[in-house]
C-alpha cells in the first residue's frame, strides 16, 4: 500500500548520501515505488554539491563515508539549511553515536540493517510535518517570561534575540509550550512531533530536549522551562 498520498508532490525529492551502492540501490527502489524522486550520492563532497543544486526535501545520510565523516556533512548541511529533515543511517547504534548525530542537528537516526518500510514511514512523517507547517496558518504568539514563540513565522526569541532552531526543535518546543503547565507524555510528544507508526527510542526525544534546553535555558542542567516528569514525559513551565 502506497504512503505517497500523504505527502504532497512538492515534498518528495530525497537525497541518499551513502558510500555503499547496495544501500543506495535498495533505498532508491523502495522509495521510488512510493512515488519519491531519489538522488544518490556516494561521497560527502558529492552529496554537499548535489544538495546545493537539487535542494532535496529530505536527506538520508550515512555516518561513515569514503571521503569524510557523515557528522561533518550533517554539520555543513545544517549550516546551509536549518530545516530540511536529516535522517542518519548507520550500523553504529550505541547511545554515544545516536547522541552525537542528533546533537549535530539531525532529526532522526536509523540503525542498519535498514527496515525499508520503516525508512519510508519515517521519511513520510517528516515530510508530512514540513508540509503541514508550511501550509498551516497559526494565530498569535506564545509569550513567556523571557521567551517569545512566533507561531506564524516559526521564529523564537529569547530576551529579544532570535534563537536558531531546527525544524524538529521548533515543533518540539511548540508541542510543549502550547500546553504549558500540563504534562506531556512521551507517546503524545512522539505522535505530535514525529508522527511515527513505529516505536522510537526515548533517547531520540531526550537528546532533542537537551538541545532545546541548551538554546533556551540560562542553566540547561537546571532547566526553568522544560521540566522532566519521571516515568511520564515533560512539562513546560507556565511562566508568563
Amino acid at each position: 500500500m502506497t504512503m505517497m498520498g500523504e505527502v504532497d508532490s512538492r515534498y518528495r525529492r530525497l537525497q541518499i548520501i551513502d558510500g555503499d551502492a547496495g544501500t543506495r540501490r535498495a533505498v532508491r527502489h523502495a522509495c521510488e515505488r512510493e512515488g519519491f524522486e531519489v538522488v544518490g550520492s556516494e561521497t560527502g563532497q558529492e552529496g554537499l554539491e548535489q544538495f546545493d543544486r537539487l535542494r532535496p526535501s529530505a536527506v538520508l545520510l550515512e555516518t561513515s563515508l569514503p571521503d569524510m565523516s557523515g557528522y561533518d556533512v550533517c554539520r555543513e548541511l545544517r549550516r546551509k539549511d536549518g530545516r530540511v529533515p536529516i535522517l542518519f543511517m548507520s550500523p553504529r547504534t550505541e547511545e554515544i553515536d545516536v547522541v552525537v548525530g542528533l546533537e549535530l542537528g539531525a532529526d532522526d537516526y536509523l540503525g542498519k540493517p535498514l527496515r525499508l518500510r520503516e525508512v519510508i514511514a519515517r521519511i513520510s512523517a517528516h515530510l508530512r510535518r514540513v508540509r503541514m507547517e508550511t501550509q498551516r496558518q497559526r494565530s498569535g504568539r506564545l509569550e513567556f517570561k523571557d521567551l517569545v514563540i512566533d507561531m506564524n513565522e516559526r521564529r523564537v526569541f529569547r530576551r529579544g534575540r532570535e534563537i536558531e532552531l531546527t525544524h524538529t526543535e521548533f515543533d518540539l518546543l511548540q508541542c510543549l509550550a502550547a500546553s504549558a503547565g500540563k504534562v506531556q507524555s512521551r507517546e503524545r510528544i512522539l505522535n505530535a512531533v514525529w508522527g511515527y507508526e513505529y516505536p522510537i527510542e526515548t533517547r531520540v526525544i531526550d537528546v532533542h530536549v537537551r538541545n532545546l534546553r541548551r538554546k533556551i535555558e540560562d542553566q540547561p542542567s537546571k532547566p526553568f522551562y522544560i521540566l522532566a516528569v519521571p516515568g511520564v514525559g515533560y512539562r513546560f513551565a507556565n511562566a508568563r
